[in-house]
């Protein structure tokens, strides 16, 4: 077996946002297998660590804790790892077994889509101005399933409007075969966006309408599933704005969480 060269002055600090055991016998077969040549590497465990210390905690990548490998060498797998699509294969085959686990088919015949405007930290490309939420920044689009795991994700500016974005989610969800219908708000029944989903993709994009007469909060059918989903992504305070330099650094940021999140919900499953 080979050793990894640990990195550590005082000894490895346990953090809440670590992953368990558990979760790393799952997570650790998907990665690619690392070089047999060149440098020693470092423990992917200790890597992943770091970067779920940064999306929980909102720090920067200067600031992860001193008894992991050095920011650099964090930030460097990260970076290569989205280049080479290595989160989100992670994300789909983890997104698998939950749904496996839970009774499902591998793919939904049934979504549900949104969006979240948010601010810009330090600006950085693609962004804009909400008009309507009065916010500089991105939106985040995602499209979940009946159980709120994500099986698309766009970050945009927050200038495009709702059923503008929704042509780059629906992009995004064409090689699901088994898709259906589309369910969201008022905002995706305009400037022909139900039709021209009929027409490219063969799906029925529903509307969820709010009650006329309904006053204060109200649980509305479906779109709950993806307001819970974006509320499990706020928990990961990286999501509290966009601070991310690029767009498609966003959109990874959002399936790291969702690793965590449901590798620790599948891990949960199997120990019961």
């Amino acid at each position: 077996m080979r050793k990894y060269h640990r990195v550590s002055v005082n000894g490895r600090t346990n953090y809440p946002s670590d992953v368990t055991d558990e979760q790393w016998r799952l997570i650790s077969r998907l990665p690619p297998k690392p070089a047999k040549t060149g440098r020693r590497p470092i423990d992917r465990r200790w890597i992943v660590n770091a970067i779920l210390y940064l999306l929980r905690t909102g720090c920067q990548w200067r600031l992860v804790p001193r008894d992991v490998p050095k920011w650099r060498t964090v930030y460097t797998v990260f970076w290569r790892w989205r280049k080479t699509g290595v989160w989100k294969q992670v994300h789909d085959a983890i997104r698998g077994h939950l749904r496996k686990a839970a009774g499902k088919k591998s793919t939904p015949s049934v979504a549900i889509i949104d969006s979240q405007s948010i601010r810009t930290a330090e600006g950085g490309e693609h962004r804009g101005y909400d008009a309507g939420k009065k916010i500089t920044g991105r939106k985040r689009h995602i499209a979940v399933d009946t159980l709120g795991l994500i099986w698309a994700v766009v970050v945009h500016a927050a200038h495009w409007q709702d059923y503008e974005g929704a042509h780059l989610v629906a992009q995004a969800l064409r090689e699901y075969p088994r898709l259906k219908v589309i369910f969201g708000d008022s905002a995706y029944g305009r400037a022909g966006f139900p039709q021209w989903v009929a027409a490219t993709f063969g799906w029925i994009v529903q509307t969820v309408l709010r009650p006329v007469q309904a006053a204060g909060f109200v649980v509305l059918p479906k779109r709950w599933i993806v307001e819970r989903t974006f509320a499990w992504l706020a928990r990961y305070r990286r999501h509290s704005r966009d601070y991310e330099h690029r767009s498609e650094t966003s959109e990874t940021m959002i399936y790291i969480a969702m690793i965590a999140i449901m590798s620790r919900r599948l891990t949960r499953r199997e120990c019961v």
